[in-house]
């Protein structure tokens, strides 16, 4: 188990420094020469040299990364250049209003999907059956930004339960702020309850299939026992590779989401800052997602043994 541990958290420091790499390299093949882009066309040739010098643009790239690698391993992003706030506490408070909605909704998600798609898989080709499959289906069906519209348009305009414009932060007021986090999080829920249905379902027909599940039931086990104690570890093993993958992708990209519900989080950050060419920002914020990406994958990876003990053996 060691051995294991210390291979996984070897491979994520190795991917971190390659996703550091990529995005050092990426900011800077962006057409233009950066410093005129972030002060723009009126800037002058003495503001152009000092922002240069400031941010190590007159040097080489070796020696930029070199500065700009020492920096990030210190905690320092830089400054916005369009507010002047510091990047890396901006980034982390747009992160907390991020990550409350994707954990509410992943958690959601997970808690009827899971029920929802080994009942189905228990009850294949019956009426229930039926009924998940389908459901799944059309919610898999629907973009997620048109199911937001919808639902602004239902329980915010026409029965007005929920504010549709601003928000709260939760050290201000909890429970408005919570009204105004409902309709994100319901909205996400539902679209990830129809993948994670699906992928429970044929992984508990895969595990149902097994002789060890035959065995237990020609032992006598009732069938609630054999689906909790026998089917699930493993039926949901493959199941959190997919919550892992489901967190990083929404953590880093529901961007369009919080367009619609006008939040303050880490996707509109970035989208703001990438038409106020607020380079700073743009790069702290893909860096800080990435990064996010990676150490949750790894906690997957390191959760994945104990449903399935032959990793370890492996």
């Amino acid at each position: 188990m060691l051995h294991y541990v210390l291979r996984r958290t070897v491979t994520t420091a190795v991917t971190l420094v390659l996703v550091g790499i990529a995005v050092f390299l990426l900011m800077r093949m962006i057409p233009g020469d950066p410093a005129s882009l972030m002060l723009g066309e009126s800037a002058t040739d003495e503001q152009l040299q000092i922002l240069r010098s400031r941010w190590g643009l007159d040097q080489s790239l070796p020696v930029q990364f070199g500065y700009w690698s020492t920096s990030v391993l210190s905690g320092d992003l830089g400054i916005s250049t369009r507010t002047g706030q510091v990047v890396l506490p901006l980034i982390l408070d747009r992160f907390a209003v991020t990550a409350a909605i994707v954990f509410l909704a992943v958690f959601i998600a997970v808690a009827v999907a899971v029920p929802a798609g080994m009942v189905a898989a228990w009850r294949q080709n019956s009426v229930v059956d039926f009924v998940a499959v389908s459901m799944a289906t059309l919610l898999l069906s629907i973009p997620s930004f048109w199911l937001g519209l919808i639902m602004l348009l239902i329980f915010g305009l026409k029965l007005g339960w929920v504010p549709v414009l601003g928000f709260v932060g939760f050290d201000q007021d909890f429970f408005r702020a919570a009204s105004f986090i409902i309709l994100p999080v319901a909205t996400l829920a539902l679209i990830e309850i129809g993948v994670l249905i699906r992928m429970v379902r044929s992984s508990t027909i895969e595990v149902l299939r097994m002789e060890y599940i035959t065995h237990a039931r020609a032992k006598g086990i009732p069938e609630w026992k054999v689906l909790l104690r026998h089917a699930f570890p493993n039926a949901f093993a493959p199941t959190l590779t997919l919550i892992g993958l489901m967190l990083g992708n929404l953590l880093g990209g529901i961007a369009v989401l919080e367009t619609v519900f006008t939040l303050p989080g880490v996707g509109r950050l970035l989208v703001e800052s990438i038409f106020a060419r607020d380079y700073p920002v743009v790069q702290g914020c893909l860096l800080f997602t990435a990064a996010v990406f990676v150490l949750i994958n790894l906690i997957v990876d390191l959760l994945y043994p104990v449903f399935d003990p032959r990793v370890t053996v492996e």
